[in-house]
């Protein structure tokens, strides 16, 4: 078998050297060239994360799997299968590289890197991978027109590269871009420019300066107000409420925003208009409300959903509604040493610093969970379903279930946090005994000990000893096109 495969590399190869010499000798020398220790896809990973979303998620990615595939292609494979690489005298002058390697030739690490990378950045953005494939298919072919490679080397090298990125999907799901299941569809009487719709635009959530112009713009009927800095936004809100008595509520700004302005139309019983602003847009991207001229077109349409509400009594007394997630254990501390930090050095280094430095100095936290005794390093509830089960949770598919997706770290186990990150590298999480997910309709949770921090769609919002978890089935009518 090896001397038939070798056999078909000579005849191939020396079909490639003798075509006639071309424009495409220089660029694809260049090309080959430019994908050296990989900084072609370094460069374009880098324009593709200038984009928040699927790209950037993309690049992230094949970044990871080309590391990935370079570790194993170059580190491992080419020292356990050494072969000699085809001699520069069957290769045209024109065509050879200045620096010839002379590592293996088994398997191509060039070739390994280029479909790594366009197939994890496929994995997040289809479009984007398309866009890809044909350069990477280049820098595959460059090998062999360059005399470094013979082809079957390319050819092992591409189905690494493309194992190791397909591969990442078992310890980072892909997010799917379709919308979560919403509840019973609700006809509601159509409001023409947006009339009778009062729109609360919170410029303090990160929110784009002309957003609110743009809104106007869509709907002229609609009463557009940004609250006053300094003082409460939900006193300005139930008061223009009262004032105006709208037909419908409407909000641009974060989670954070979404979340007030839910509870106020849950309690006024009017419906949610959710147009998205701000630095985080999880449920407005869940929900399928992630453009201002859909939500706008549901409004004029009367088209709406009813949606779960998610909410937790803290020590009996208060009441804190959420529509994402809420958190205690190191998340909430996290977050509030995120906020510190983020201003010196952006938000998501920020984010990932101060969960390492949590996690590397958090003490268990002992509660009771539904009479049960735990010991947890972190404890997650979310509003709705939560996939994927046996990962860390990157979608959600249902916001109307009338469940709550529960997961926490135990610290129990010998070794835990180490067995944690072992099992989320290796995509094991749903068999490992440091990762336990349950869907319930509540959740009681008493804290052994001193109060701890409750963290509620990305914000410190509650100190208790006991929070009882519930949700509010469909009790929030939110506008959506179907």
């Amino acid at each position: 078998m090896p001397d038939r495969i070798h056999a078909w590399d000579v005849r191939l190869f020396d079909r490639t050297a003798a075509s006639h010499a071309s424009i495409a000798d220089p660029a694809l020398r260049r090309l080959s060239k430019a994908a050296d220790h990989s900084f072609l896809w370094g460069a374009t990973a880098g324009l593709l994360a200038a984009r928040p979303g699927p790209t950037r998620r993309g690049a992230v990615r094949g970044l990871l799997a080309v590391a990935g595939a370079s570790v194993l292609a170059n580190g491992i494979l080419k020292p356990m299968f050494p072969r000699i690489r085809p001699g520069f005298e069957r290769t045209p002058f024109v065509r050879r590289v200045l620096s010839p390697p002379v590592s293996s030739s088994f398997p191509s690490g060039h070739s390994a890197s280029a479909a790594a990378f366009a197939t994890g950045v496929a994995l997040e953005s289809p479009l984007a991978g398309a866009a890809l494939a044909p350069l990477a298919a280049a820098v595959c072919y460059s090998r062999v027109h360059t005399g470094v490679h013979w082809p079957s080397d390319v050819l092992a090298g591409a189905a690494l590269g493309a194992g190791i990125a397909l591969s990442t999907r078992r310890w980072w799901a892909v997010r799917t871009e379709e919308p979560a299941v919403l509840g019973k569809r609700v006809d509601l009487p159509a409001l023409p420019g947006g009339r009778g719709l009062l729109v609360l635009v919170n410029p303090g959530s990160g929110s784009d300066d002309g957003i609110a112009q743009t809104i106007r713009d869509r709907l002229p009927n609609a009463e557009i107000f940004e609250p006053e800095p300094g003082d409460d936004f939900n006193e300005q809100l139930e008061d223009h409420i009262d004032r105006l008595a709208p037909s419908a509520l409407g909000v641009c700004g974060g989670d954070g925003t979404i979340v007030s302005v839910a509870e106020s139309a849950v309690r006024h019983h009017l419906p949610l208009a959710v147009f998205p602003g701000g630095t985080l847009n999880h449920f407005a991207r869940d929900a399928g409300v992630a453009d201002i001229d859909s939500t706008a077109s549901a409004v004029e349409s009367g088209i709406a959903a009813q949606v779960d509400l998610a909410r937790v009594l803290v020590d009996g007394n208060e009441r804190v509604p959420f529509v994402n997630t809420a958190t205690f254990g190191g998340y909430p501390d996290s977050v509030r040493l995120r906020e510190k930090l983020q201003g010196r050095i952006g938000k998501w280094p920020a984010a990932a610093l101060a969960m390492i430095r949590v996690l590397g100095n958090a003490r268990p936290l002992e509660i009771m969970l539904d009479g049960r005794q735990e010991s947890v390093w972190m404890l997650f509830v979310g509003n709705g379903q939560y996939a994927p089960a046996d990962q860390v949770p990157m979608s959600r598919p249902s916001i109307a279930s009338g469940t709550l997706d529960v997961r926490y770290l135990p610290s129990t186990p010998f070794l835990s946090r180490t067995r944690l990150v072992f099992a989320a590298l290796t995509g094991t999480l749903g068999a490992s005994s440091t990762y336990v997910h349950s869907s319930v309709r509540t959740l009681v949770v008493d804290v052994v000990g001193p109060e701890v921090a409750l963290a509620t769609d990305g914000e410190v919002t509650a100190d208790g000893r006991n929070f009882e978890f519930g949700v509010d089935d469909n009790g929030l009518v939110l506008y959506r096109e179907q």
